[in-house]
Order: structure tokens, then sequence, then C-alpha cells
């Protein structure tokens, strides 16, 4: 029998919770439910909703029920008017969040990361050992695998053929290198985006590998092993790991969150009269004898764009690589590993892509002498905000088919979070720069 997903969101504090309902989503019940404190969050949250309900084209039409006030958890427990939780704001209690939701059988839709520290990571494999005893769904928001030039990427490193098989690479060569830079001012659906205090505190949002590194960590299995289930225990080595800071002034601060001042719970990452934010981290490891470096870097400002990504995949016959400049479209390259082979690449990379035209239509290869340039029609495009969308319609589908989820799924979360927390452990372990040992408390 057919039933309505009805949604709950819960604590909202990040603006992913909103992107999840920037569209109508069939079988998705027109009223939710918000539990929260009634705070600056929570408004921010409901602001975004009424900006859907209201723009001129494709509105949509949510009613939503807040239940806010100190009491919020409680009633979230004892109530339960719906059957989903979406969960999307601080990070830290984030994993005891979804605990709670599972153990009264409800549904989980949950923004990366799930957990922060790596000392969590029991709770993580507790989590999905009740999961499983409920029949209840948890499900992470991977907007990333639904960019075209990734999931092309992952197609074209499929191709024997073309690709070769994976390069072995070293820690300073590595196979498999992708690089994510993200700007803290920034304007999301067509507004400055304002950021709450607590974002930058790492003990509350977690250091930049721990958080945006899930989507590296996430693309890095999804290309080297392709559908298959990683075991985070034999099959993933973690080498090395590293951290840096962003230093902000009160000023920068202020531009991004709308206070003259910088809270007292970020005195311990304060310095001189600036902010050191944990922004940058990189990690180095092998999967499955692969070696790969992830690095997240966040900088305060673009002058002419947005976030940008980057990845290069090394293959025994030829390298794919997915490259965005700042203010553009990330764009996909193929370069033969010996140039002597560059034309039947090239032949080869335009067979691959005529095979792919049933679902990516007027796709072409522009051969650029050196490398070949897949050509990605304008109408394969989409937004990062677009993306949530996707992931809202893949999640819809498992929770009406729970047996069509890939039974590589549920390992291959435990395997990223793996990666991210044990590299924040490692970098934390050899550098104390973003801590109390090196930042002196201001008074």
């Amino acid at each position: 029998m057919f039933r309505l997903m009805r949604l709950m969101t819960l604590a909202p504090g990040h603006f992913h919770a909103a992107l999840v309902q920037k569209r109508a989503l069939h079988g998705v019940h027109h009223r939710t439910y918000v539990y929260a404190p009634l705070n600056g969050d929570t408004l921010n949250h409901l602001t975004r909703i009424a900006s859907f309900n209201n723009r001129h084209d494709n509105p949509t039409s949510w009613e939503v029920d807040l239940r806010a006030g100190a009491d919020y958890l409680e009633r979230f427990a004892r109530e339960q008017p719906g059957n989903t939780v979406v969960l999307s704001g601080r990070n830290r209690p984030k994993i005891d969040l979804m605990q709670l939701a599972v153990s009264n059988c409800l549904h989980v839709v949950a923004d990366k990361p799930w957990i922060i520290d790596h000392r969590d990571f029991p709770k993580l494999e507790a989590l999905f050992r009740e999961a499983e005893l409920r029949d209840a769904l948890v499900w992470d928001v991977l907007t990333e695998r639904f960019e075209v030039t990734n999931w092309l990427q992952r197609e074209l490193t499929r191709d024997a053929d073309l690709f070769g098989d994976w390069q072995v690479g070293t820690p300073a060569h590595p196979a498999l290198w992708v690089r994510s830079v993200h700007f803290l001012k920034k304007t999301v659906n067509g507004q400055p985006l304002v950021r709450p205090w607590w974002w930058f505190d790492p003990e509350i949002s977690g250091e930049a590998m721990a958080d945006v590194g899930t989507h590296l960590a996430d693309l890095s299995m999804w290309l080297i092993a392709p559908d298959q289930a990683i075991d985070y225990a034999t099959q993933i080595q973690m080498l090395a790991a590293d951290r840096s800071p962003l230093l902000l002034t009160q000023e920068q601060f202020g531009a991004v969150t709308g206070l003259g001042a910088f809270p007292p719970e970020l005195r311990p990452y304060l310095a001189e009269g600036n902010l050191y934010y944990a922004g940058n981290n990189s990690a180095t490891y092998t999967l499955r004898g692969v070696h790969v470096r992830l690095e997240t870097t966040w900088e305060y400002e673009s002058a002419v764009g947005g976030d940008t990504h980057d990845s290069i995949a090394r293959g025994t016959k030829a390298t794919v690589t997915v490259r965005q400049q700042p203010g553009t479209q990330p764009e996909l390259f193929v370069a033969a590993t010996d140039l002597a082979d560059h034309a039947e690449m090239v032949e080869r990379l335009r067979d691959r892509c005529d095979a792919l035209q049933r679902d990516f239509a007027g796709m072409s290869v522009s051969d650029l002498g050196t490398e070949a340039q897949v050509m990605i029609p304008d109408g394969w495009r989409a937004t990062h905000e677009d993306h949530f969308a996707a992931v809202m319609d893949e999640f819809i589908r498992y929770f009406h088919t729970p047996r069509a989820i890939p039974s590589w799924e549920r390992p291959n979360v435990l395997a990223r979070y793996y990666i991210t927390t044990k590299a924040v452990e490692m970098a934390r372990a050899t550098s104390h720069v973003l801590g109390q040992k090196s930042v002196h408390k201001t008074s």
C-alpha cells in the first residue's frame, strides 16, 4: 500500500535543511513539522521555506507546523506526527539525534557529517545495527554524486579500454587526487548566507575534513571501487593527515554571521584579534592499494565565483580530470598516459560518449591536441542547490522500495566516516595550531 512520506525537521541549523524542500517532492505530504528551539537558526529555516512558497516560478506549498521551545526534543520523542526525520544542523549531536529517531522506528535523511570525532565511530556502527533491527532507512545527503562531471568521471574510469587499470601511485603522486575549495561568504537561494557562530567552532561543526571531506571520501570509493562494499578495517590504510587554519578578522566574521563581536564560546580559537578557523585539511591513504589524497580548503570570499572542485584520476591508459576555474562550471578532460596513444584515446573516448548518448544526448568530444575535453550540453548542468532534489528523489525511491538499496551503501558509510574522522584525529595528534596549546585565549 502506498504511503506518503511525512517530514519532521529536527533542530535545523544549516541551510541544507531547507534545500531538501526547495521544490515539491512527489510522494511527500505538503504538511511538514519542525521541532526546534526558538532561535535564529529556526527562524532562518522558516524564512527559507517561506521563500520557496512565495517565489514566482514553481512555488512550493509547504505547510509548516512549528513546535518550538525548550522542550522540543521531548515533544519530538513523544509526538512523532511524521515518519521521516530531516537533520541538518549542529554536527556534534547529530549522531545522537539519529539514534533517537531510529530507536523510534523513524527513517532519517541526514546531511553530512554524521560524526566529526573518531571517538563516536562506535555510535555509527550501533546506529546501523539499530536501523536494521527496526527496518529504518538512514540516508546521507551526498549531492556530489549528482554533479554531471563526477558522474562522467566515474563512467570513464570504469572503461578498461579507455582508462586501463588504476595506477597504484605514491603518497607524493597519488593515483586519485581530489580537492574542494569553499568560500565562507556566498549567496544561497539568491540571498547572502548568514552563518551561525557555532559553525566556526570545530568542537560543534567539525574540521573541514570531517565535514565537506565526507563528499571527497565518498567519491574516492565511488570512483576506485564502484558499486562495491569497502571494509574499512582491511581495505583502507591511513598514511598521513595535516591541518592549517584560515585566519578571519572580526570584520570578516561579522560579515558572514551578522554579529558585532566574537562570542565568548570562540575565545579558545582567537589570537591577536583574529579567529583561527579549522578550514584546511588533507588526508592521504590507500584504498585497496590505490593511493588517494584529499584536500579541503576554505577561503573567505571568491572575487569571481563560488566553490570549486578538482579531481585527477590516473589510469594505466589515461588520466581523467575534472577541472573548475573560479566562476565557471567544472569541465571534464581526458589525456592518454602515453602521448603517443593520444589519437587512439580520442577515438575510444568518442565511442564511449556515443554509447552514453541515451543518458546525455548532445555530448561530444573536442580534441585539444595533448588532451581531449568532453563537451557537456548545458541541459545536463545543474547547480549545487538543484542536487538536493536529486538526493531526495533517490531517498524517496528507497523509502518505498527499501530492498532496492545497494548492499554496498551501508559498509561504505562506515568507510567514508572512518577516513574523515581518522584523518582529523591524525592531524590533531601532530598539530595543535587550532587548539589552546598554541592559540592564546583572549580575556
